[in-house]
């Protein structure tokens, strides 16, 4: 395979966002009735992906009165198929050379303020040791578009991630957001033992991407709309979407995420594992101020809204917003968090007081993972590490066998305490052990009596005892 970003080849390929389609949508279900909204609202809670129709019909919901009864059937939603449990992972930025000039990026090519930095493997050893001793399991690998950070640089950092082991710990599952790769590629870091491939389209509407991808790789948008059936089509079953809110109109942006997964249930029968929505935030050298934004409100209605579209897909919810927002949003529909998250190369081992020079954006919620956790419990979630389904092969269609019926918290809950309590073991500070044994306890009195819940009271005793990653 040679080395080096791959050729885009775009010859047949077309858009599956209908733009047009869209806005006749958003236009036609202009102030829906409230009998409307909680009939879609119970559609979802009958465990529906809903179709364009209805997502159109809960954004024009947009009374204070009809969101909160969407915020509530969002948080409804989330304890039928998730349960109360929050899995945690971290950011680690592999090195922040771009060949792209996305205008909203720090990591643009054209940026002259940002400090260019690409870990060697020693340092990436450094880093993943600083993470493990924090208490990590799982992390997202994230690397500029540049032909330096081709397949085989992939596949080999992961690689050496797994290699890691530090006392108990080690990092059991990483995800990838990179740019996308042809199959052959995709085959290749497929063959590392991947989670999930995260490609965000930024914005799926053409003419805004266009304006803000004006070079490089990525400002072909069909090229980078169908890397994920490139994936699929690779063997890669978990594949995760997203958009970058606030570059363009958040409504339009909601309604593609949902057409994207239809795309990818109609062509391989699974839709995303995960769909992500950040909100675009300053960056060094960078005016990000153009661009229309998402307020508070909307960003938290879009959230929830997602939540409803499709039960059985992760949402996930990172430290760009504020501890405040963060804890509100949590409550209707996230299933996933980062949290102690620094994402300037190579600063979890350096701590490195000017990491922001080498930052993509900027984060605003700066707490520890210890603090993270302990807050979580004080507020009734079980916080998770969880990566069994990846060892059974739980995964893509697999795992839709699972999550459709709302069997996730039978395997999720039991995998969440013990992983929990391997952190609280190995890692906690005394005060964050104290509420997490609470928590625990609170789990375990809401399980019913059953030999999957004897078995569970089995392993929390060898957890305590010293064994290490049991699961269901």
């Amino acid at each position: 395979m040679k080395r080096g970003l791959p050729k885009v080849e775009t010859e047949g390929l077309k858009s599956f966002i209908p733009e047009d389609e869209i806005a006749d949508w958003l236009e036609k279900t202009k102030n829906p009735t409230p009998e409307r909204v909680r009939e879609i609202i119970q559609r979802s809670l009958d465990k529906n992906r809903l179709e364009p129709e209805e997502m159109a019909t809960l954004i024009n919901a947009d009374s204070p009165e009809l969101a909160e009864e969407i915020f509530e059937g969002a948080r409804r939603l989330k304890e039928l198929v998730y349960g109360n449990r929050i899995v945690l992972f971290a950011p680690l930025y592999i090195g922040n050379d771009c060949v792209n000039n996305c205008q909203y990026c720090g990591f643009r090519c054209t940026n002259k303020e940002v400090a260019r930095k690409t870990l060697t493997m020693p340092e990436l050893d450094s880093e993943i040791k600083a993470l493990v001793n924090k208490g990590h399991k799982r992390l997202i690998l994230v690397y500029g578009e540049h032909p330096q950070y081709d397949a085989q640089f992939i596949h080999d950092t992961v690689m050496e991630v797994y290699a890691q082991k530090h006392g108990n710990g080690e990092i059991r599952r990483v995800n990838i957001n990179a740019a996308p790769l042809d199959i052959e590629g995709f085959k290749l870091v497929k063959s590392a033992g991947i989670g999930t491939y995260q490609i965000f389209q930024e914005t799926y509407h053409r003419e805004t991407y266009a304006k803000v991808h004006p070079s490089g790789p990525k400002s072909d948008f069909l090229w980078r709309l169908h890397g994920l059936d490139r994936a699929q089509e690779a063997g890669i079953d978990d594949v995760g979407i997203g958009a970058l809110m606030g570059l363009g109109d958040w409504r339009f942006e909601t309604m593609a995420l949902l057409y994207h997964t239809i795309h990818l249930e109609e062509r391989f029968k699974v839709g995303p594992h995960t769909i992500s929505f950040p909100r675009i935030e300053p960056a060094i050298g960078t005016d990000t101020g153009q661009y229309p934004g998402v307020n508070d409100f909307d960003f938290k209605r879009l959230v929830a809204i997602l939540r409803l579209a499709v039960p059985y897909t992760g949402l996930i919810l990172t430290c760009r917003e504020s501890v405040e927002l963060r804890n509100d949003i949590i409550k209707f529909g996230v299933s996933q968090i980062d949290a102690g998250s620094d994402i300037g190369v190579g600063a979890y081992s350096t701590q490195d007081e000017e990491s922001y020079k080498k930052s993509q954006f900027v984060l605003n919620d700066g707490r520890s993972l210890d603090q993270v956790i302990r807050e979580l419990c004080e507020a009734d979630f079980i916080p998770s590490f969880c990566t069994g389904c990846y060892r059974l092969g739980r995964t893509g269609e697999h795992f839709m066998e699972f999550a459709v019926p709302g069997f996730v918290k039978r395997f999720c809950t039991p995998n969440a305490i013990l992983t929990f309590l391997e952190y609280m073991e190995d890692y906690s500070s005394p005060e964050t052990k104290k509420a997490g044994m609470i928590q625990i306890e609170r789990e375990l009195e809401r399980m019913p009596q059953s030999d999957q819940k004897a078995k569970l009271t089995e392993r929390i005793q060898q957890v305590k005892q010293g064994a290490r990653d049991l699961y269901f």
